[in-house]
């Protein structure tokens, strides 16, 4: 009902405008080490929600969110230092490329475990950053 109003989260809608002004927001003026930060938010909801969608059967939602964490996994491995960051940045690469084969393969065999595992492997790459910062 509301969708079609443009209260619903679909592109254009009210709730899709808020969340996007939202990220904006957190991303402006951030640091190099806060935007990183802010991917790995995104990354985890996004996990989460698809992870859910699966399991509630709404097929759309769980699309979306796999986009969503398949673009962020990608954008943090190609924004790894390997020059310098050496053995961490290549054991990173590993972990991001199996998270997003795990991704993939959960969106397309419908297996929100598959999802869970990758954010469960995220989980303490996350709560590391966290840490530093």
């Amino acid at each position: 009902m509301f969708m079609s109003n443009g209260y619903g989260s679909a592109p254009g809608g009210a709730k899709f405008r808020y969340q996007t002004v939202d990220v904006a927001a957190r991303v402006e003026g951030a640091t190099p080490h806060r935007l990183v930060g802010i991917l790995f938010e995104e990354l985890m909801k996004a996990l989460e929600i698809m992870a859910a969608a699966q399991r509630a059967n709404n097929s759309v939602k769980a699309i979306d969110k796999q986009a969503r964490a398949s673009n962020i996994l990608l954008a943090l491995e190609t924004s790894l230092d390997f020059r310098n960051g050496g053995e961490i940045a290549l054991n990173l690469s590993r972990v991001y490329r199996e998270c997003r084969r795990l991704v993939l393969s959960g969106g397309r065999d419908g297996k929100p475990e598959l999802v869970d595992q990758a954010r469960s492997h995220l989980a303490g790459i996350v709560e590391a950053w966290e840490a530093i910062g």
